[in-house]
């Protein structure tokens, strides 16, 4: 067994190296980069939804707090790799302190939606009125509506003239994100996500094999707000600025589509669904016939009605299916081989 785990790791440490040096070849690493990023964010709810059952609203709010708590962090310091590890912890301690009163509160699944997305529009509201001069934490102003430019962008550790951008900051994204997609995968292939799991399949009957259900939900919960914060750090650094526009409505349904469309309960399809519809988004903002919204509600619209479980799992049926037709069809030719043969 662990040696086929084994395989598998090291198969997909090739593919993704491949990939990696192969994707700009095709496409400009400041488009790659966002992409990327995004993916990031929509595996981080994945994780959450997809696997723990829970319907959070709030990716959004963890994204935004990681890029403010960066930028902030970033111009009080001014050197990257501390503001870096602060962009992770402020959201995880904060999803952490959310999750414990929602989960210890015993709140159903419909409020536990409305608490994250009322969450996620308080700080909404609030960064956009944040513009006077009172408005400051350390030397670092808010800038209300404006948002917070001009900050320390990622740099070498213990270097902070060496910038990484460009090129650079698209490797090192990419290789976060390889990162924190096998941290997933072996949370979820570990006992705790294996409990996780079944806490989303049938919550009492895991209560009553003695696992404490709250706690494991809380964590998993501080989980994807680190993920989600380690998301919004990096696009911090890619746009050089934060606005209250990363808490916005718009890009907390975006999140939630991604995830629909990409497959819950699979670890590629939140990341695919993200990478895929951001740069259709990024395709429709040339031109100005089409409004971004109605083609993002047509499309999940449409897989809604046909495509429930998303379009990992629909390859993945396709491809079973395929497989199973050849397998029945091997028999048969190899006896007419025979037969020929024996002729």
């Amino acid at each position: 067994m662990r040696e086929i785990t084994l395989q598998r790791f090291t198969l997909s440490i090739i593919i993704a190296a491949a990939l990696m040096l192969f994707l700009p070849v095709i496409m400009n690493t400041f488009v790659l980069t966002p992409l990327l990023i995004y993916g990031m964010l929509g595996m981080s709810l994945g994780l959450i939804w997809g696997f723990g059952g829970i319907l959070c609203f709030g990716q959004a709010a963890f994204f935004g707090l990681g890029a403010y708590a960066y930028a902030i962090s970033a111009i009080n310091i001014g050197e990257s790799t501390i503001p870096m590890l602060i962009a992770v912890m402020v959201p995880a301690i904060f999803a952490a302190v959310l999750g414990a009163m929602m989960f210890y509160g015993r709140l159903g699944d419909v409020y536990l939606g409305v608490i994250t997305l009322v969450v996620t529009l308080i700080f909404f509201k609030f960064m956009n009125s944040t513009a006077g001069p009172d408005y400051v934490i350390g030397t670092a102003r808010l800038g209300g509506f404006n948002g917070i430019p001009g900050f320390q962008t990622l740099n070498i550790p213990g270097l902070p003239d060496d910038y990484i951008y460009g090129d650079s900051l698209y490797y090192v994204t990419f290789v976060l994100l390889v990162v924190a997609y096998w941290l997933v995968n072996w949370l979820l292939q570990s006992p705790f996500g294996r409990v996780a799991v079944a806490i989303r399949e049938n919550e009492q009957r895991v209560s009553l094999m003695g696992y404490d259900i709250r706690a494991r939900k809380t964590i998993l919960f501080a989980i994807g707000g680190a993920i989600a914060g380690l998301a919004g750090a990096l696009f911090a650094n890619w746009a050089e600025i934060v606005t209250p526009g990363l808490f916005s409505l718009s890009q907390t349904a975006e999140i939630i589509i991604w995830c629909i469309v990409g497959g819950l309960g699979t670890r590629l399809g939140p990341i695919l669904g993200a990478a895929g519809l951001a740069y259709l988004k990024f395709l429709l903002g040339q031109q100005a016939f089409i409004d971004n919204t109605i083609i993002m509600g047509l499309i999940l619209v449409l897989f809604v009605l046909f495509l429930p479980k998303g379009l990992i799992p629909a390859i993945e049926s396709v491809w079973k299916l395929s497989v199973g037709k050849r397998r029945r069809c091997h028999p048969s030719r190899r006896r007419k081989g025979r037969a020929i043969t024996n002729g």
